[in-house]
């Protein structure tokens, strides 16, 4: 009975994304973070995918996002369907509104008839967090910025293939950076 319980606490804490504070992790170099080089490699990992977080008052979110886009981004608003069908068939990458990071490539775009843009995958699945949302009386998935927590959306799983993953995303959330 004793084991038993044991291994429950285990999978809870495994499943609430808590083990990763155990022991069983080795500690960081003093002074760095997860995301700093590696002292074998100075370029690793890319410079693309290092993520410092960017932390701003409201005020200086208010100042530098749209209206709507602050509604959405920071305070966890929806925007109306089919209001960005204009996005670029254009290569590219699609970036976060507030930081800049690149968080969905062209390539994975496609149309679900839902009526915000959706992408099969992120670009690097580091540069998108994700967390449980219980509002509205439904369970879901939301997906945010990993880098300045900006909330993009949601990631349901009747997506097409190579993933079978729909991230619905709000377009205002998002900017087209062209390949070229």
């Amino acid at each position: 009975r004793g084991k038993a319980a044991a291994r429950n606490a285990i999978s809870r804490a495994i499943y609430a994304g808590q083990w990763a504070s155990r022991a069983t992790i080795p500690p960081l170099r003093s002074g760095s973070t997860p995301f700093s080089p590696s002292p074998r490699d100075p370029t690793f990992p890319p410079k693309e995918t290092r993520m410092d977080k960017i932390v701003k008052t409201e005020a200086e979110w208010q100042a530098q996002l749209s209206e709507l886009a602050f509604k959405v981004t920071r305070k966890h608003a929806t925007e109306r369907a089919f209001s960005h069908d204009n996005f670029p068939k254009d290569p590219g990458t699609y970036r976060c509104i507030c930081c800049d990071a690149p968080l969905f490539d062209q390539d994975a775009k496609f149309d679900s008839g839902t009526g915000w843009p959706s992408f099969h995958s992120p670009t690097d699945p580091e540069m998108v967090g994700e967390k449980s949302d219980n509002t509205w009386f439904m369970r879901r998935t939301e997906v945010h910025c990993a880098r300045c927590e900006a909330h993009l959306g949601h990631v349901f799983p009747d997506g097409p293939a190579p993933t079978g993953l729909r991230y619905c995303i709000n377009g205002v959330a998002l900017k087209f950076d062209p390949e070229n």
